[in-house]
């Protein structure tokens, strides 16, 4: 198996884990997003980048963004649709500090 390319991710999320108000994080199931499926969401629905233009700012192909994307809504609709919690962490990421711009 190859090894996975780093992908960029600009924007790291304040809150690591989103619960449903009814239930209480110990005994619930949960969902990982990982860091570069929430960057892919942050980019197309929030930034409103096309795939294409969101792969290259996390410098991957515009296919594999687009196996990030589907791994990502898949996990977020089985969070909603199940009652479990959304936690974000891991993935092969590359963090970009504060001030440094994506090379286009």
């Amino acid at each position: 198996m190859r090894p996975k390319r780093i992908r960029l991710v600009r924007c790291i999320p304040k809150e690591r884990i989103f619960k449903p108000r009814c239930k209480p994080i110990k005994g619930t199931e949960s969902v990982n997003l990982t860091l570069d499926e929430f960057e892919a969401i942050r980019l197309m629905y929030l930034q409103e980048l096309k795939q294409e233009a969101a792969s290259k700012k996390m410098k991957i192909s515009r296919p594999t963004f687009s196996r990030i994307i589907n791994s990502a809504h898949k996990k977020i609709a089985d969070a909603l649709v199940n009652i479990k919690l959304i936690k974000i962490e891991g993935g092969c990421c590359k963090i970009l500090r504060k001030g440094k711009r994506y090379a286009d």
